[in-house]
């Protein structure tokens, strides 16, 4: 065990880097990382991580796969190509990645070998490898978690993530370079970023960068009502006829600046995560997956 920026990083061996996904639109999924440094406090992935250093000390603790690459080289030899999500109970791009590069790697040997990468992150590392990215672009799509605009109240849910201007800046110079992108705006949790100015100035970017939206209502879970937990204030204001409120802001803006928006789960009905008439835990229980959309 080491520690890196506050974090402890444990390291463990895998039998597969690669697993089946049942989520819309990926085949597969790829973790390179269980854990994630960035300690959201709404992340429902600590629910599904089964390496309990990491799922009982969320956000301070990581464990890294050591021999992924190599796992990964073989297996792409003998499975059909097909599309891999990166980091779906993880950030495939935390602060560690910085360091061990494991899905820098990774995303090479997939890429030479035909398989399509959709990334999802909250994080500007991922212009490290924008040369790998760019050289097969038809074969790669990235998408920002972007839950609001607002630094200082980005501070409280998402405490060591890269700011939001920061995470714009990257979507802006990936689009800018022909990169299909686009943005995850959830969890959106009641009086905290549903208002319509943040609905408006995140469909405003994504009309910018020619991104597709996917947005997404807050799936409370059991942590969330810990009296101390950040959320906790805000989890009894979510209804169905709040949903539908903002559903319909969010449709508005979507319609005026001409975008493609989606919910952020396609499944059993309008969402598989989050939304007051989903069931998104049991798809998320089935697929062992991180929460992430259909994005295609």
């Amino acid at each position: 065990m080491v520690t890196f920026r506050g974090i402890k990083v444990y390291y463990t061996t895998v039998h597969t880097a690669l697993s089946k996904s049942k989520l819309p639109d990926l085949d597969y999924a790829l973790n390179p990382y269980l854990g994630c440094g960035h300690g959201c406090v709404y992340c429902y992935a600590r629910l599904y991580t089964k390496d309990r250093r990491a799922s009982e000390n969320w956000g301070f603790v990581v464990v890294l796969k050591t021999n992924i690459v190599n796992v990964l080289s073989r297996e792409v030899k003998k499975l059909k190509p097909g599309v891999v999500g990166v980091g779906t109970i993880t950030d495939a791009y935390q602060p560690v990645e910085a360091v061990y590069k494991l899905t820098s790697r990774c995303l090479k040997i997939l890429l030479e070998h035909g398989f399509r990468v959709s990334i999802q992150t909250k994080n500007p590392l991922v212009l490290r490898d924008l040369n790998l990215l760019a050289m097969r672009k038809e074969l790669v799509d990235v998408g920002f978690t972007i839950t609001t605009l607002n630094g200082k109240l980005a501070e409280i849910v998402e405490p060591r993530s890269p700011p939001p201007g920061a995470r714009v800046q990257a979507l802006r110079k990936l689009s800018d370079l022909g990169i299909k992108t686009w943005i995850f705006y959830g969890p959106i949790v009641p009086g905290l970023n549903d208002d319509e100015e943040t609905v408006e100035r995140i469909a405003k970017l994504a009309h910018e960068t020619a991104s597709t939206l996917y947005y997404d209502p807050l799936n409370i879970k059991p942590f969330m009502k810990n009296p101390t937990h950040p959320l906790r204030g805000y989890i009894s204001m979510k209804n169905t006829s709040w949903w539908v409120s903002v559903k319909g802001t969010i449709l508005k803006y979507c319609d005026e600046y001409a975008l493609t928006c989606k919910p952020g789960f396609l499944g059993n009905s309008e969402s598989k995560c989050n939304s007051p008439l989903s069931s998104f835990s049991h798809a998320l229980a089935n697929s062992n997956k991180r929460p992430r959309q259909a994005h295609r």
